[in-house]
This record gives C-alpha cells, sequence and structure tokens, in this order.
C-alpha cells in the first residue's frame, strides 16, 4: 500500500478489548504510519499482526517520554507519526498530551483519530446521569491521600468516573462511600470482552460484594452525583457563623456562611453583629 500520510502526529484509538473496534481509519493509518509510538510494544505487535502489517515501533511511556520525544518531534517534519496506547484513547490516563503540545508548538500537523474509550463506554453502560461527568482518572493508592482527593470532588454536581485496578477495588468503593456518602455507583469490567459486565448498586454494597473476591484486570468505577443537601437549619446557621467570625470580620462572615447554605446576607449580618455585641 502506498503511504499515502501527510508528515505529522497521528492519535490513534485503539481497542480496549474486542479487535473488531478497530475503525477502518485507524487501520489505514496504521498501517501507513513511518514509525507508531507506543506504550508496549508487545501489545501493538499484536494489533498490528491482526491487520496484517509491520510497522516500525518506538516504545514512547512514562519512563522514557522525556528522553524519546525530542526524536519524535524531530521525525514529524518529515513522517507521519502514529501514537496509540495499550488500549483505548492516547491521552487519557497516559502521558502522550506532552507529546501533542510539543508537536503543536513545533508547528506540525496533528490529527485525531476518534475511537474506543473505557472511560465513556462504562459511561454508557452504568445508567447514572451522563448530562454532566468528571473524569478523575486513578486515585492516588495511599488511604490518606486518596481521601483528600475524594474530599476534593465531593461537592461536584456531576457523575464521577475513575479508573482502578482489581485488587484495590473494594478498598477504594469504601473510601468512595466514606467520603460521599451511600451514592449509587456501577463497576465495570471486561469492557468489549465476552463477558463484559456492569454490576451496580449502592458504593457500600458493591465494596462489600468485591471485599472477598476481587476481579482481575482494570476496573471503571461510576458514581452518581451527590443528592441535594437538606436546607440549612437555623442551628447550622448560627454554627457556621459562630466559626466563621472566629477569622473574618462580620460582613465578611455574614457573606460567607451566606454563600455556603444559601440564606439571606442581611439576616445574618445583623446576628453577627448580635454575637460579636
Amino acid at each position: 500500500m502506498e503511504n499515502t500520510l501527510a508528515p505529522g502526529l497521528y492519535i490513534v484509538a485503539t481497542p480496549i478489548g474486542n479487535l473488531g473496534d478497530l475503525s477502518p481509519r485507524a487501520s489505514m493509518i496504521l498501517s501507513q504510519a513511518d514509525v507508531v509510538a507506543v506504550e508496549d510494544s508487545r501489545v501493538t505487535a499484536g494489533l498490528l499482526r491482526h491487520i496484517g502489517v509491520k510497522r516500525p515501533m518506538q516504545p514512547y511511556h512514562d519512563h522514557n517520554a522525556d528522553a524519546v520525544r525530542p526524536g519524535l518531534i524531530a521525525r514529524m517534519a518529515s513522517e507521519a507519526v502514529a501514537l496509540v496506547s495499550d488500549a483505548g484513547t492516547p491521552l487519557i490516563s497516559d502521558p502522550g498530551y506532552k507529546l501533542v503540545r510539543d508537536a503543536r508548538e513545533a508547528g506540525h500537523t496533528v490529527v485525531t483519530i476518534p475511537g474506543p474509550c473505557a472511560a465513556i463506554a462504562a459511561l454508557t453502560l452504568a445508567g447514572l446521569p451522563t448530562d454532566r461527568f468528571f473524569f478523575l482518572g486513578f486515585l492516588p493508592s495511599k488511604a490518606h491521600a486518596r481521601a483528600e482527593a475524594i474530599a476534593e470532588v465531593a461537592a461536584i454536581k456531576a457523575t464521577l468516573v475513575l479508573y482502578e485496578s482489581g485488587p484495590r477495588l473494594s478498598a477504594c468503593l469504601a473510601a468512595l462511600a466514606e467520603g460521599l456518602g451511600d451514592r449509587d455507583a456501577g463497576v465495570a469490567r471486561e469492557i468489549t470482552k465476552k463477558f463484559e459486565e456492569c454490576v451496580t448498586g449502592t458504593l457500600t454494597t458493591l465494596a462489600a460484594r468485591y471485599a472477598e473476591a476481587p476481579p482481575r484486570g482494570e476496573i471503571v468505577i461510576i458514581v452518581g452525583p451527590p443528592g441535594e443537601a437538606p436546607p440549612a437549619t437555623e442551628e447550622d446557621a448560627e454554627a457556621a457563623l459562630v466559626e466563621a467570625l472566629t477569622r473574618l470580620p462580620a460582613s465578611k462572615a455574614a457573606g460567607e456562611v451566606a454563600r455556603k447554605l444559601g440564606l439571606d446576607r442581611k439576616a445574618l449580618y445583623a446576628r453577627a453583629m448580635e454575637l460579636k455585641a
């Protein structure tokens, strides 16, 4: 096949399990690229065998990206460089964005060939709200750092999507339940494969399910958005105002509590002045 690809960077999504999901366009790009930047050459070699071609491969991953990137950028001036991950869409939880950034800065053409993405596929399986979602990638493995990361997103009014490994799944689900409340959630695995499944339930129910029998492989967790918070009581307002007055003058304290609890600022300011008196 004659190479008709213009020089530049081609971001190629690859199957996340079922090889039949490789698009004809992705197959054409991989067949004609001058070099394919890969996470693991063994994985991509299998994909290339599936489409019946051999292409030069350049490992490009977390451990060598800084050293390899300049050479790939230089090659883009006269060659077509395809970027793939082991599975799914490049740049999603992997280091590819720096290659795209540097290619653009160098003035090279950048083309995307969209396709499978585990996060999006799992979101469609879970039956949770999809009008707004927030992708977290992998949470930290250590308990304290993981709890901090969960606290940062607890108030986001969107469905949360994150990746996790099988052995850490139950602990992650339990930490999510503790930090977010017992929300509706789903656990998707083996997506696009013969034994694809998406198990749904509350976070605590799912944590218990996988505590004794953690699944293998990588998992996608989908967590529903928070429910509507109950209206603040007078006791809530009083406690928040007393605390804010230890840090702020009355006007700013009243403003902070009004924004936080959705209450009337003027009434809070009047109460703040009474407390200060």
